[in-house]
C-alpha cells in the first residue's frame, strides 16, 4: 500500500495577509499622499535653511493660515456635496467690515457686534444654499455672483476706509500665550477646535454620513430617505457661520477692518482643500486632510520666503502642487470604477 503524500499547502497564513492589507489600506487613504507631500517639504525646508524648524516659526505658520484653514473648514463641507464656494472670502470680508465698524462706531457692544457678522455670514450661505438647492442654480454660478454682491456691499458699507481703534474683545483671539519658549495665539487654538469639532461631525455623526452620502449620489441619498434640501441649505449654512469666525479671526490678527481683505482667500481656501485629497466630484475627503492640506500651503510660503524665493515663484509652485493634486483625484477615481 502506497502512502499518499500530502500536497503542499498554498493557503497564506492570516499574518502573511493582514500585514500587506493594512499596509495598502494606509496607502490608499487620501489623507496619506498630502502627509508624505507636507513631511517632505518640512525636511526639504529645514535643510534648506536654519530659521524653518523652529518653534516660533511653526507658531507663525499656524497664525498665517488660521483665516484660510477657518474658511477650508467651510470649504470642504461644500466641496464633499460636490459644490464649490467662490464667495467664502468676500462673505468674510464683509462680515469683518460689519463688526468691526459696528463695534467701532458703539452701535453695538463688541460682543453683540461679533454675534451680528456671524449671522450676516450665516445669511450669506443660508441664502447660497437656497439658491443651489431651491431653483435649482449650479454652485459655481451661485457663488460667483456672490462674491460680487458681497464684494461690493463691503466697500459701499466701508466708504472704502479702514476701519481701526477696535475694542478689546474684537482682537482679543489675537493675542498670544507663552508653551514653552513659543507664543501661540488664541486664534491659532480656535482655528485647531473647529477641525478637530468638524471632523467629528463628519466622521462620528449622523449628519456627516449623510453629507457624504449627498456628495456621492443626491438621488440615492433622497432615496434613502435623506433631506436632501434641508441637508443641502444646511451645509452652506454652517460654512458661511464658520466664514464669520474667520472674520474675527482676520480682525484678530489684523486689528483693523480691511475691506480690501480676503480677495485671494477663497481660491487658497480652495486650494488647501484640494491639497488635503478631498475630492471635487464630492463624497470623498475629509477635514483632517483639509488641515493637512492648510499646512502644506503655509509650510510652503514660509519655507520659500525664508529662502529669499520672490512671491511669483510661490505663486507659480502652489499652481503646480493645485494641478497634481486634481490629477492624482483623477487617477483615483477612474482605478476606482
Amino acid at each position: 500500500m502506497t502512502a499518499t503524500s500530502t500536497p503542499p499547502s498554498t493557503s497564506t497564513p492570516y499574518a502573511e495577509l493582514k500585514a500587506p492589507t493594512t499596509v495598502r489600506r494606509v496607502l490608499t487613504q487620501p489623507t496619506t499622499g498630502p502627509l508624505i507631500a507636507l513631511l517632505l517639504a518640512c525636511v526639504f525646508f529645514s535643510a534648506s535653511t536654519d530659521q524653518f524648524l523652529t518653534g516660533g516659526n511653526f507658531s507663525l505658520i499656524v497664525q498665517q493660515v488660521m483665516v484660510v484653514g477657518t474658511l477650508a473648514i467651510g470649504q470642504t463641507l461644500i466641496i464633499l456635496t460636490a459644490g464649490i464656494d467662490l464667495s467664502c472670502g468676500a462673505v468674510m470680508a464683509f462680515g469683518s467690515i460689519v463688526i468691526a465698524k459696528m463695534a467701532a462706531e458703539g452701535s453695538l457692544p463688541p460682543l453683540a457686534a461679533i454675534a451680528l457678522g456671524l449671522v450676516v455670514c450665516g445669511g450669506f450661505g443660508m441664502l447660497n444654499g437656497a439658491l443651489v438647492q431651491k431653483i435649482p442654480l449650479p454652485p459655481f454660478i451661485v457663488t460667483l455672483g456672490m462674491l460680487n454682491v458681497a464684494f461690493a456691499l463691503t466697500h459701499i458699507y466701508s466708504e472704502e476706509q479702514t476701519v481701526s481703534n477696535l475694542p478689546g474683545p474684537l482682537t482679543a483671539l489675537g493675542q498670544t500665550f507663552p508653551l514653552g519658549k513659543t507664543d501661540i495665539t488664541y486664534g491659532s487654538l480656535v482655528t485647531i477646535a473647529l477641525f478637530l469639532l468638524l471632523a467629528y461631525a463628519l466622521s462620528s455623526t449622523g449628519w456627516g454620513r449623510h453629507v457624504y452620502a449627498l456628495g456621492n449620489s443626491p438621488e440615492a441619498a433622497r432615496l434613502n430617505g435623506i433631506r436632501t434640501s434641508r441637508l443641502t441649505i444646511g451645509v452652506y449654512t454652517v460654512a458661511g457661520l464658520l466664514y464669520g469666525v474667520a472674520a474675527l479671526l482676520l480682525i484678530s490678527r489684523t486689528g483693523v477692518g480691511d475691506p480690501q481683505a480676503g480677495q485671494t482667500d477663497n481660491l487658497d481656501s480652495i486650494t488647501a482643500v484640494v491639497l488635503g485629497g478631498t475630492s471635487l466630484f464630492g463624497g470623498r475627503g475629509s477635514v483632517l486632510g483639509t488641515f493637512i492640506g492648510v499646512l502644506i500651503v503655509g509650510v510652503f510660503r514660509n519655507g520659500l520666503q525664508l529662502m529669499g524665493v520672490a512671491s511669483i515663484y510661490q505663486t507659480l509652485i502652489t499652481g503646480v502642487l493645485v494641478i497634481l493634486a486634481v490629477t492624482v483625484d483623477q487617477i483615483s477615481r477612474r482605478k476606482a470604477r
